[in-house]
Formats: C-alpha cells, sequence, structure tokens
C-alpha cells in the first residue's frame, strides 16, 4: 500500500508555516530535480512536513506518477465576488509546536530551493483556542475521523498518484469589525451552526446562503467531502484563515466553490464572502511518501 506523507494527518500543531514558491524561469529538469531532491531530504525533529506541487511542476518533475485530473487552478465566480487563482509551482507546509524549529526548518527549505524557486507567499498559522476560527466559530467540525480520513483523502491504489492527495489552498482576508457588529443569531445564520458548540442549525433555521448551505454540496446524491487543516494566521492588521484541504478526487473542489461563489446554478453565493475574502487560490499534488523521497530518481 503506497503510504501518504504523515504530516498530513498529523493534528492539533499550534504552530504553522504555510509556504508558496514560484518556479525560476528557464530551470532545465535536472536542475530542477536535484534541488527539489535535496529540500525534500531535509529533516528537522518536532517538524512535520508536507511538499506539494502544482500541476506543471509535478509533470515535469514525474511525469508518470502523475494523476490524470491534476490542473492548475482556474478563477472562480463572477463579478466581485470571485475566488482568484494565483497558482505556483511549489507548496510548502511546515506544522508542530516549536515555533522555532518551525521557523527554522522554512528559513533551511527555503535556502535548499533558492537557485530553482523564490518565495512568493509566507503565512505563518496559529491554534486559536479550541481549533477556532477568528470569527469564534469552531472549524472543521464535519472533519472525518479515523480511517475516514484516508479514504477521503487519499487516491486510491488502482490510481496513478495513489497514496497521493489532491490539495487546495486559499488565503483568506476577514473582515472581523464588519463580522463582530451582527448579533451572535445574525453570525450563526451567516456560517450556519451555533457559536458556542458548532452544532448545525436545523432546516428551518437554515438560509440557503449559509456557509454550510453552500459548502455541503452533494453531486449525484454523492457527498463531496474534504479533509480539511485550515488554521488562522495574521496579526492585528491583517489576518483571516489558511484555507487549506486535502481530496482524493479534485473535482470537489470546484464543486464547493462553485456553489460557494453562485456559479452552481442557482445564483445563490455563501453569505461568509461578504465578511472574508479570498486573495489567493492554487491546486496542488502531494505525493505518496515514496513519489516524494524518489524525486530525483524518476
Amino acid at each position: 500500500m503506497s503510504e501518504p506523507q504523515a504530516g498530513i494527518f498529523v493534528e492539533g500543531s499550534s504552530s504553522h508555516f504555510f509556504l508558496e514558491y514560484k518556479l525560476v524561469d528557464g530551470l532545465s529538469l535536472e536542475q530542477l530535480s536535484d534541488s527539489v531532491s535535496k529540500a525534500v531530504a531535509l529533516s528537522d525533529a518536532g517538524v512535520n512536513r508536507v511538499w506539494a506541487f502544482g500541476a506543471d511542476c509535478w509533470r515535469s518533475i514525474a511525469p508518470a506518477a502523475c494523476p490524470a485530473d491534476l490542473k492548475p487552478f482556474a478563477a472562480i465566480g463572477e463579478g466581485r465576488q470571485v475566488a482568484p487563482a494565483s497558482q505556483r509551482g511549489i507548496f510548502l507546509w511546515l506544522h508542530g509546536d516549536n515555533h522555532s524549529a518551525n521557523f527554522d526548518a522554512a528559513m533551511t527549505a527555503t535556502a535548499a530551493l533558492a537557485a530553482v524557486a523564490t518565495l512568493q507567499l509566507e503565512k505563518i498559522g496559529f491554534l486559536y483556542k479550541d481549533s477556532r476560527d477568528l470569527t469564534g466559530f469552531i472549524d472543521g467540525t464535519e472533519n472525518p475521523k479515523g480511517r475516514g480520513q484516508q479514504t477521503v483523502a487519499l487516491i486510491p491504489e488502482d490510481e496513478p498518484g495513489a497514496g497521493g492527495s489532491y490539495v487546495m489552498s486559499q488565503q483568506w482576508v476577514h473582515n472581523l469589525r464588519s463580522f463582530s457588529a451582527l448579533s451572535q443569531p445574525e453570525q450563526e445564520a451567516v456560517i450556519g451552526r451555533t457559536k458556542p458548540d458548532s452544532i448545525e442549525l436545523n432546516d428551518e433555521a437554515m438560509p440557503d446562503n449559509s456557509h454550510v448551505s453552500r459548502s455541503d454540496v452533494k453531486i449525484n446524491g454523492v457527498a463531496q467531502k474534504l479533509y480539511r487543516r485550515s488554521v488562522p494566521y495574521g496579526g492585528v492588521l491583517e489576518h483571516g484563515l489558511y484555507f487549506l484541504a486535502f481530496s482524493a478526487d479534485i473535482r470537489r473542489f470546484d464543486h464547493i466553490l462553485q456553489s460557494m461563489f453562485g456559479v452552481s446554478g442557482d445564483g445563490v453565493h455563501d453569505r461568509l464572502t461578504d465578511f472574508s475574502t479570498p486573495v489567493s487560490g492554487s491546486y496542488w499534488f502531494a505525493p505518496s511518501a515514496a513519489e516524494l523521497f524518489a524525486i530525483g530518481s524518476l
């Protein structure tokens, strides 16, 4: 059985680094593979690492190991409410409970990639209270548990890329002042859950444009489940959520975003987009542990 990168499933980390790199123009395959193989070989005690790659980058490195559906992120939505695309080449997620170790690992990895990639987006995330978003609502309530996490997140054994995962990342910037001006019942109507204990609102109280309504998508009766690993980031001047999710099927991301941004057929937008704005968007492939460490020999 193909083993996934272990860091995907380690939960509860208090410190997170999300790093997105743009590839340098004019690279040879040998240059790219050599630098990436050296970077992924780095290891630090207490630091969980998850490496993922954009479609163009991974197809260059490992064409035979690339899942067929892997593609760059494309903007979704119309008018003022759009999920923008900012596709880059390499993604690294570092997390654990030792912030100093995470920082050192981020510096070392970036130095190892310097000849082939430039760091373009860096967000430092943190555990907020009891795994809450900065809005005060519990995040990831519907995440699968136990073995269900791997079923939802990992490409099955009989498919190209087995043991790997499709990944979506988005940086969302919150307008907490605007959201906090709402009463608690109004906030709960935006989210679709109660604020203290994250209980889903009943059918009569659930608005069609709540976040739960727009993100709980079924296609031909099949729920479009994701394994979410999002955490808050930022400080006083700018803050929000770095959305990170893993899936065995990249189309689930498309279906959910289309529903949230009003292009799924009914024209309804997720009310949460009135209070939080996505400013980046990328699709990635996180290969299995064996495929990751085979870079350079593929």
